[in-house]
């Protein structure tokens, strides 16, 4: 009897790949579909952490299902259906080799930079004197390469991508188009829940010669979120901003000496430490979609899973 599922191992019908990212667990089946199991598992600094947390691959799903129906206007993107709270059934895309992240506030890993004395990032010259969590005129994009696991993203510039042949220039302007529709549609829901959407990364990918929007949207692992309401005053009062992002998970482990450099070792992860971090993402779900959180049976998270994606496949 498993709480959490942490690496799966399903042979699904018509199956033909498999691939384990850091978080999820796709299922190549067929020509066409992937099937893309959302785990428990959570990374930080680029790598993954030993121990599972309770409803994090539901929560972040079932958020990234409801972002995507809400901006399929915008871009089509890859889902298809969500047969299980940890499962999202789509169509293959071939990835491109950039995250699209967004920013419209200097914090997280960008204000440590800063910090540090850069005043520039991916081609973007950022302006001396401003404090950490502070407003930009406008939201910037500041792209990286997709790392291999256990390894880091590194930033880079338009400019690079298309020299480098990444992304071709008339692809990535529509990418980047898309990347800042979708964020202001995401900011908009945001603050009509009193949240503000601060960061965020967009993976898109391409079907015979279509853009799609992939992977996950606007969840607490690949966004930040600021509460709208107690943001000035925290501001104004140079106080830290309560987050709901995995930003306070990073915080932990800086605190507790870990940053994902070579030679340190992941600290052990109470089990009070595991239940917060729980509720912290459950905390986001309602929040930012205004409904309760519907906590799925996790007896036994596998066997369920593996059953209603059987049951989903056998009827697709």
């Amino acid at each position: 009897m498993s709480k959490t599922i942490l690496n799966s191992e399903f042979r699904f019908p018509g199956q033909k790949g498999f691939y384990r990212g850091k978080v999820r667990d796709v299922y190549y089946i067929g020509d066409k579909y992937l099937l893309m199991v959302v785990s428990d598992r959570i990374s930080a600094f680029d790598v993954v952490l030993p121990k599972g947390i309770p409803y994090k691959g539901q929560v972040l799903n079932q958020i990234a299902a409801k972002f995507l129906d809400a901006t399929s206007d915008i871009v089509p993107n890859w889902k298809i259906s969500s047969p299980d709270p940890n499962v999202t059934v789509g169509i293959i895309c071939k990835p491109y080799p950039v995250e699209m992240i967004v920013r419209a506030y200097l914090t997280g890993s960008l204000w440590r930079t800063y910090k540090a004395g850069a005043r520039e990032v991916c081609g973007i010259r950022l302006p001396d004197g401003m404090r950490e969590h502070q407003r930009f005129p406008q939201p910037i994009i500041t792209p990286t390469t997709k790392a291999e696991q256990g390894e880091h993203d590194a930033d880079i510039s338009r400019e690079e991508i298309i020299s480098r042949g990444l992304v071709p220039e008339k692809e990535y302007d529509l990418i980047e188009k898309y990347t800042m529709e979708v964020f202001l549609r995401g900011s908009e829901i945001a603050e009509k829940n009193g949240l503000i959407l601060v960061d965020t990364k967009y993976e898109f990918g391409n079907r015979d010669g279509k853009i799609y929007l992939i992977d996950e949207i606007n969840t607490p692992d690949s966004s930040r979120y600021f509460y709208e309401g107690e943001y000035q005053e925290r501001f104004d009062k140079g106080l830290p901003q309560k987050q709901l992002s995995k930003e306070f998970v990073r915080e932990w482990l800086m605190s507790h000496g870990f940053q994902g450099l070579h030679g340190q070792k992941v600290p052990d992860m109470t089990d009070e430490f595991i239940n917060e971090v729980s509720e912290r993402y459950i905390e986001l779900y309602e929040n930012i979609t205004r409904e309760k959180f519907i906590r799925a049976d996790i007896g036994d998270v596998g066997a369920r899973i593996e059953r209603n994606c059987i049951s989903f496949l056998e009827a697709l």
